[in-house]
């Protein structure tokens, strides 16, 4: 039986409900498993409570979605126990999309449709529970796009809205339009942008929880280095020996401890790092050992 903790949460009063850890899916193209590890891999994830999966067209070269809809095919009674994260918007040069001729960023109507037209079909599936705009697109039709996922909404091929790596003021223009369910960024004990840049005052402010990549700072905590991720691990791993818990659950407890609510990704195919991921949800974080986290961060007292 799945624990409490693990309840799905709402992304906002008008989003869709999805575990409070998502399973991140971007580096299955480099993780060698064949179509039934994948369908295993799923399953051990779901089985954690973790129903969730985030996706972008993108990810390994515009190959992932693909891999991952194929051990939906192989299992088609797995769909209906899980959320479907996926992210457009970005156009690489890659002989997946040979008519791609610059790296650009595009959310025009006509892409967007195809984008998620061609993630339908990768992924074996006959809608997105969540859509996100995975860049900002400086030349975004707000009025456009909105209207677009209107349309998308009205066929049934994606439930749900939001963007992923957006400023305040960007996000709030085309919130202003249609109702966004969160803002995906990133955030770690090692990168603080949106602690300062109002970024979560935002999430706040509008009832969203951000969907967070790069919790664990895509593997900065865990390697010698520089001396702020030195100071940063030093501090984790002695609240991790006073928890008794690993110093990955240490900095998901971090950002959980946040009132926006986040809602970390895990990259990881090891069912250890999923399980490390999940633990930080019965951990409640003192306020004064989530500052001292920050203080290592800064390399110095807060102001």
């Amino acid at each position: 039986m799945i624990s409490d903790i693990l309840a799905p949460v709402a992304l906002s009063n008008h989003g869709p409900h999805l575990s409070p850890i998502v399973a991140g899916a971007w580096r299955m193209a480099e993780w060698g498993m064949n179509v039934e590890q994948r369908v295993r891999w799923i399953e051990k994830c779901l089985d954690l409570g973790i129903t969730s999966f985030d996706h972008a067209d993108i990810y390994g070269g515009y190959t992932v979605e693909t891999l991952f809809g194929e051990a939906l095919a192989a299992q088609p009674s797995l769909r209906s126990r899980m959320q479907l994260v996926t992210k457009c918007g970005i156009k690489l040069v890659s002989k997946q999309r040979p008519r791609h001729s610059i790296k650009s960023y595009d959310t025009s109507r006509a892409h967007v449709m195809a984008s998620v037209d061609a993630s339908l079909r990768a992924m074996h599936t006959d809608h997105i529970d969540l859509l996100l705009v995975h860049r900002p697109d400086a030349l975004m039709d707000p009025d456009e796009l909105a209207n677009t996922f209107e349309d998308l909404r009205a066929a049934g091929k994606v439930l749900h809205f939001g963007v992923s790596n957006h400023t305040p003021s960007q996000l709030a223009l085309l919130n202003k339009r249609i109702g966004l369910c969160t803002n995906q960024i990133e955030l770690s004990p090692l990168h603080l942008n949106a602690i300062s840049d109002g970024t979560l005052d935002q999430c706040l402010d509008l009832g969203i929880r951000p969907m967070i990549w790069s919790p664990l700072a895509g593997g900065r905590l865990f390697k010698a280095g520089d001396e702020a991720s030195q100071r940063v691990r030093t501090v984790l791993e002695d609240l991790g020996r006073q928890h008794q818990v690993s110093l990955a659950t240490m900095a998901y407890a971090w950002i959980l401890r946040h009132p926006s609510r986040p809602v970390p990704i895990t990259g990881s195919q090891r069912l250890e790092a999923l399980q490390e991921a999940v633990a930080a949800l019965s951990l409640p974080l003192p306020a004064e050992d989530w500052y001292r986290v920050l203080e290592a961060c800064l390399g110095h007292p807060v102001a």
